[in-house]
């Protein structure tokens, strides 16, 4: 039986997806503030969009502009921070943050511009966007983006965790068995159904294309947060506890070795979720114990499951009965 080595090396365990979420959060707080503030003194028709020259061409309602950036802030935070959580690179990683934090702060910037020269009251056809407004936003979001840069941190390249516990499970001839577990992610389902209701208000205030992408991203955010993890003689499988399909599976003739050990989400991928990199891959609801499978391609696959020694374990016995040809 071989034991697991502790993991080791330097590694970034900073949550670079909630830091890149957080400047669209300041924002969206900031936005709607300063709208509950402006709120009795802006006009029934708002001028929300302005040409090269300033001049607005685009108009909408009160409620309409607020539904829109808000559901548009949201959208992009939720975006860029399960982009950047799906690990990146190290240097695409600090980069996609300070994108994050020149994006929120532009967008926003914009916004509460836009909500206060209309709350000046007049004509909105005669309300004018100056250059030098947009040449300090711009100025403001590269010092922002300068700022997330910094917040990201490096990333110097982790060492990987070597073997894990390998067992075998004392699997009579001409017997079969199966092993099921379920993993949930609480914090992914409220991200799913707060995806649903933004999808909901931006369908009825801003209309519904958006609205539909939206709930479609909440839909995959729901697939994704309840998981029954099967092992049998065919090899392991995820399934969601809301769709009867299954997620993914690895048939048994592409595993190597499987194996039980602890893993770290944010420490050895970099944040939770469906998570794919270099070499490896795998299904991180949370930390804990997990099953590793090492590929036959030499690739590695990860699930984070409760009684993972005991799916090993049922996988390795499995292996043994194909590779004996007892299987076929």
């Amino acid at each position: 039986m071989k034991r697991s080595t502790p993991f080791a090396g330097p590694v970034n365990t900073r949550p670079r997806g909630w830091i890149a979420a957080l400047p669209f959060i300041l924002v969206t707080l900031t936005l709607g503030a300063c709208y509950a503030c402006v709120a009795g003194r802006l006009p029934e028709r708002l001028a929300t969009h302005f040409a090269t020259d300033g001049r607005p061409d685009g108009y909408s309602s009160p409620q309409g502009f607020l539904a829109e950036c808000l559901v548009g802030l949201l959208v992009l935070g939720v975006g860029l921070g399960l982009f950047v959580q799906r690990g990146l690179p190290a240097r695409a990683g600090r980069w996609m943050v300070a994108t994050a934090y020149f994006t929120a702060v532009c967008l926003g910037g914009a916004s509460v511009a836009i909500l206060l020269g209309n709350a000046r009251g007049g004509d909105p056809v005669g309300l004018r966007l100056p250059a030098w407004q947009v040449a300090v936003m711009l100025g403001a979001g590269l010092v922002a983006g300068a700022l997330g840069w910094l917040l990201a941190g490096a990333e110097p390249e982790a060492s990987r965790p070597q073997g894990g516990t390998v067992r075998r499970l004392d699997l009579p001839a001409g017997t079969r068995a199966g092993w099921s577990r379920t993993v949930s992610s609480p914090p992914m389902a409220l991200l799913a159904a707060a995806m649903t209701c933004a999808g909901v208000l931006l369908g009825v205030f801003a209309g519904w294309v958006g609205g539909t992408v939206m709930l479609l991203g909440g839909l995959t955010v729901a697939v994704h947060c309840s998981v029954r993890v099967t092992v049998d003689r065919r090899g392991l499988s995820l399934t969601p506890t809301l769709l009867p399909v299954p997620l993914h599976r690895i048939p048994l003739a592409k595993v190597a070795e499987a194996t039980s050990r602890r893993i770290g989400a944010l420490a050895e991928y970099g944040g939770w979720g469906y998570r794919i990199q270099p070499g490896r891959s795998g299904l991180l609801l949370r930390s804990g114990e997990g099953v590793v499978l090492r590929l036959t391609s030499g690739r590695e696959f990860v699930v984070t499951v409760d009684d993972s020694a005991t799916a090993a374990a049922l996988l390795n016995a499995y292996l043994d009965r194909h590779r004996s040809g007892e299987g076929s």
